[in-house]
């Protein structure tokens, strides 16, 4: 599926993480040293309180969450908006212009449409995120992933099969941890696998905060243009997949603008995380040999071993964030009206009221409730699934490369520090 940016029409914009990210200074975003651990700069806040005030690069004054509980109290609370085209907050901020900030604020909100016709549901708050999501709830159930189980294991298993065959090194992750994912979600959505690194290259571009606005503009333009040509076939020509049952069966009826913008955040939550966690993952546990061992003598320590590496790695970094419609108090903080509130998702997942020994990983650490998912009614779609994909390709390749290492230095491996989306760009293995 060949498309270019001329077939895209207009569409409302929605701020995006990137935005955020991208006011954010580089220590802040950017690992260094033990490349699982968070960035240097919110380490060192830790101990200074659970909500902190944080200055953005163009001056905006903002506040950094660290705290579990203050994480969830703000992710739980409707005062808080996700909405970037009515709450554009801290994106539109100007250095030391705060009155201008304010007023241009004020003046988005009111030019915003009564009703978002887009279908950007993740840059929503209810009514209109809750009809959006709940068409979707129903395909991300426990029991349908858990019946999904052994069409992902078909999946890695011809995945490692296709290493071997090919010797006894491979980079990992466009061998084994990119296509796993990616192959699923195409597979619910309806797309032509053909397409998959067409896709996978445009969504890479969109999502890496260091590529220029023009790049990342015309990449955006070309996932769009790509997502509207399926649509336009579902509409045609339905079939048993999930797009399809979004195009055909909403009611009321979804516009071809909703359906593409809900399609482009499926397919892109879909085979990004999982992808990146299957791949750092990997690189943690092979970092960490008892805990490979742990995991490798008794693999029914699988299912908390996932939790804890999506604990430890908290690979969505910093791009969550908030916008105060009213004045509200978290932990005697005030935040006022307008005010942007960034969660720093690495810490929260080590806020050490809620784990001993936050920064270690431990395979035998009991289920814990952290946040990798997110909290409240934006709380991931589709976490079922990236367990499900998490679950088994760890235990397939685990199982069936039992001499699995890296084939490079530990500091060789290239991280993703210039993306939304935090894992490494490839992982060199042998299992020779």
């Amino acid at each position: 599926m060949t498309t270019t940016g001329d077939q895209t029409e207009a569409r409302p914009t929605t701020k995006s993480p990137t935005a955020m990210r991208r006011l954010l200074s580089a220590d802040m975003v950017e690992r260094s040293g033990c490349p699982f651990d968070p960035p240097p700069g919110l380490r060192q806040r830790r101990g200074q309180g659970p909500v902190q005030p944080l200055k953005l690069l163009n001056g905006a004054p903002s506040w950094l969450v660290t705290g579990l509980d203050e994480t969830r109290a703000v992710l739980s609370d409707s005062r808080f908006s996700s909405d970037r085209v009515r709450h554009p907050g801290a994106t539109e901020s100007q250095s030391n212009e705060a009155e201008q900030t304010a007023a241009a604020g004020a003046a988005a909100a009111a030019q915003a449409v009564e009703s978002r016709t887009d279908g950007m549901f993740v840059f929503m708050d209810p009514p209109e995120h809750t009809r959006l999501r709940r068409l979707l709830t129903g395909q991300f159930t426990v029991r349908r992933m858990r019946a999904l189980e052994s069409r992902i294991r078909e999946i890695a298993v011809e995945h490692i099969e296709a290493m071997q065959a090919a010797g006894t090194e491979a980079d990992l992750v466009p061998a084994y941890a990119l296509p796993i994912p990616s192959l699923v979600i195409c597979e619910m959505l309806g797309v032509d696998y053909a397409d998959r690194a067409e896709f996978q290259e445009r969504t890479a571009i969109a999502l890496n905060s260091n590529a220029d606005d023009q790049e990342r503009a015309r990449a955006g333009l070309e996932l769009y243009a790509f997502i509207q040509e399926l649509v336009a076939a579902k509409r045609a020509k339905p079939a048993d997949d999930m797009l399809s049952g979004l195009v055909h069966d909403a009611d009321p009826p979804l516009t071809d603008a909703q359906l593409t913008d809900m399609a482009l955040v499926l397919l892109g939550a879909g085979h990004e995380t999982t992808a990146n966690m299957l791949g750092l993952g990997t690189f943690a546990l092979l970092e960490h040999p008892e805990q490979l061992a742990a995991l490798r003598a008794d693999p029914a320590l699988l299912d908390t071993a996932v939790e804890e590496l999506l604990r430890y790695l908290s690979i969505i970094q910093m791009g969550v964030s908030r916008v105060a419609v009213e004045d509200v108090t978290v932990a005697g903080v005030k935040i006022a009206a307008g005010s942007t509130v960034i969660i720093a998702t690495p810490e929260v997942n080590r806020d050490p009221r809620h784990w001993s020994e936050p920064d270690r990983l431990d395979v035998h650490r009991s289920r814990t409730p952290h946040l990798a998912f997110g909290h409240g009614v934006h709380q991931c779609l589709g976490q079922q699934l990236a367990r499900a994909e998490m679950k088994v390709g760890l235990g397939e390749l685990l199982t069936r490369l039992p001499k699995l290492r890296l084939a490079v230095p530990a500091e060789q491996v290239p991280l993703r520090n210039e993306m939304l989306i935090f894992g490494v760009h490839s992982l060199p293995v042998t299992w020779a």
